[in-house]
């Protein structure tokens, strides 16, 4: 496309030029043909009546048959090309140029007593007329000038006609032959400018033609000082902030897909979270209503059941309070309700603290605990939130440990952090539930998870929590069991 244009703008320019071009030489020799011979005309009586003055003029200053005359009037005979015949008043030759004195004489007579014939009258003032006129003889034009002298005597004065044809010819033969010259060479010139002065557009063209691809890496280098490197330099401006406003487009539309696909996982959240809730809660509401129900129609009259229905209601209605006591902290936490306080602590004495209130539970399930070795360690957290993720991770050690039931909670410092695990003996986790943990209600075993009481938060809340203090957590599995770590500031060596 751009080799088109490029041909087509070269070959209009060149054709538009070469055409005027011509146009010109065209009228300029018409010009000529039809003025160029009445001018030589013109300008040829002028050099006669020049001549008839200077003859005039160095007659009557000096003697006519001098060498000084003789020499002058040659002179102007020669460069001139000019015939010249004087005679006295008696007819006889004084001065003569010619070739034929007696023709001239003769008809010099002729014009003096009027027999002259084919006779053109072209100008009269005073003592000499001037004229064109045919000799009868050798059948030639001429351009004669005939008079008196201021001394008295006449004088003939004559040019050829055809050789101002011929040189008027001559300069139109040459003035045609230049002009075609001229008009080959001004072809090829505006060929060649054209070329030049169109490079810096068809780069303009190319520009222009990635950036409709959105392509704004080529830019326009200016060489001058002119239109076209004006037109250049706002291109490269209208370039730079077409990619910027394409740039800030484009980083536009990324964060709307990106909030549009956080809404939809938001939705899918809320759905998900409801169809949890609603699980959830549906078991102990369908026990409690069972055994409620059971209780006021008298199922069994004994008192022996009345406390065990009675302590059944009261497991479930414990576990649904704690299920909306966990989900109030959660919500708390992801909505940044609760802020973070940074507080200097002892890590060891929150770790004996949460072991020491769990102590029950490790001995009901038959857990053997075993302790870091470390006495103190001083660390910056927020002492509510890591002990809400030690919490939960302790009660998911002591629920899902099996085989040797060993649970093992380390603290090891790492530069200027520590790094908590709990860990416990037990099956290591699969890889598909790995990525699914710190989801929330998720459960890896639903019927144990039941079975202790789990609602799937816990987890969540660890994420919730760790997030907000911003520091690292995780899970990793052991060929023996499962350890979950987390880190926080230190200040102090262990």
């Amino acid at each position: 496309m751009i080799r088109f244009l490029k041909k087509s703008i070269i070959r209009e320019y060149t054709f538009v030029f070469g055409l005027l071009l011509s146009a010109c030489i065209v009228l300029i020799s018409v010009f000529n043909l039809l003025t160029l011979g009445p001018a030589y005309m013109y300008n040829k009586q002028k050099v006669l009546l020049s001549c008839y003055r200077d003859i005039d003029s160095a007659a009557s200053a000096g003697d006519i048959s001098s060498d000084e005359f003789d020499r002058s009037l040659g002179e102007i005979s020669a460069i001139n090309n000019i015939e010249v015949l004087i005679i006295d008043a008696d007819k006889q030759i004084l001065k003569s140029t010619g070739k034929d004195s007696t023709m001239m004489t003769r008809r010099l007579l002729d014009f003096v007593f009027g027999g002259a014939e084919n006779v053109n009258p072209l100008y009269e003032s005073g003592r000499i007329k001037i004229q064109r006129t045919t000799d009868p003889r050798m059948k030639i034009e001429y351009l004669e000038l005939w008079g008196s002298m201021e001394n008295g005597n006449f004088i003939l004065m004559r040019t050829p006609v055809q050789s101002m044809k011929e040189a008027a010819v001559l300069a139109n033969t040459m003035f045609i032959r230049f002009g075609i010259i001229a008009i080959i060479a001004g072809i090829i010139f505006i060929s060649m400018a054209t070329k030049k002065i169109t490079r810096p557009i068809m780069n303009l063209v190319g520009i222009s033609e990635k950036m409709t691809r959105l392509d704004f890496s080529e830019k326009f280098v200016s060489r001058g000082n002119n239109e076209v490197d004006a037109l250049g330099e706002h291109m490269n401006r209208l370039s730079d902030k077409l990619e910027a406003t394409i740039e800030e487009l484009k980083s536009a539309n990324t964060e709307l897909l990106r909030d549009i696909e956080k809404k939809t996982e938001i939705d899918e959240m809320r759905k998900e979270f409801l169809s949890n809730v609603s699980h959830e809660l549906k078991t102990p509401i369908a026990l409690i209503q069972g055994y409620a129900e059971g209780l006021k129609d008298c199922v069994n009259d004994d008192e022996e059941s009345r406390d065990f229905y009675c302590d059944v209601i009261t497991d479930e209605a414990d576990r649904m309070n704690k299920l909306v006591k966990n989900l109030l902290n959660l919500n708390e936490l992801e909505a940044g309700g609760r802020k973070v306080e940074i507080e200097h602590f002892d890590l060891m004495e929150l770790i004996r603290n949460c072991t020491a209130s769990m102590d029950i539970l490790i001995k009901q399930n038959g857990i053997s605990l075993v302790m870091p070795q470390q006495t103190s360690i001083m660390v910056w957290a927020d002492e509510f939130k890591t002990e809400q993720v030690l919490t939960n991770y302790l009660s998911n050690a002591i629920h899902y440990a099996s085989g040797e039931k060993t649970v093992r909670i380390g603290a090891t410092r790492n530069g200027d952090t520590v790094r908590v695990n709990v860990f416990n003996t037990g099956e290591p986790i699969s890889d598909e539930v790995l990525p699914n943990l710190w989801t929330k209600f998720y459960k890896a075993d639903k019927a144990r998870t039941r079975e202790y009481g789990g609602s799937g938060i816990g987890l969540s809340i660890v994420k919730a929590c760790m997030e907000a203090m911003g520091r690292d957590y995780g899970v990793e599995n052991h060929p023996d069991g499962v350890s979950f770590w987390f880190e926080v500031d230190c200040t102090d060596s262990i």
